[in-house]
């Protein structure tokens, strides 16, 4: 069973950005699904590695959405999405340095910034923005 299952309330209405976050989903459900099989410490290194190679890329384009859009609260939101990216280098950080993590608790992180930070923040633009195409 996933650890985070896609649903309609997790559209923000602009497929590209529903297919990036899905990604980002899949990202954490196969950490989690790692775990499950004891191997969360032997896969989480790439896990974390790609997740922040992807999320750079996602917030750079959800963050040019916004900006297409006029998106008022586009400083703020990028300023979560630069503490979330500092938060998951650290991780990626300590994980290259050998350090022992809590690969449940970074998977449940992952799972709860995603979820929290799409359902209210992203959200917010969603509810904002003009027909748009990205």
């Amino acid at each position: 069973m996933a650890f985070i299952t896609w649903n309609d309330s997790y559209s923000v209405g602009v497929s590209s950005i529903d297919n990036q976050h899905k990604k980002l989903c899949d990202l954490v459900n196969q950490l989690h699904d790692a775990m499950g099989a004891g191997k969360g410490t032997d896969i989480v290194g790439s896990i974390i590695a790609e997740t922040v190679k992807y999320t750079q890329q996602h917030f750079a384009y959800e963050e040019n959405y916004m900006k297409s859009i006029n998106y008022p609260l586009l400083s703020q939101h990028k300023l979560l999405h630069q503490k979330l990216i500092a938060e998951v280098a650290d991780l990626q950080k300590k994980v290259t340095n050998k350090e022992r993590i809590n690969v449940i608790a970074t998977c449940q992180f992952l799972k709860d910034w995603l979820t929290s930070h799409i359902l209210k923040e992203d959200k917010k633009y969603s509810q904002n923005r003009q027909p748009a195409s990205v």
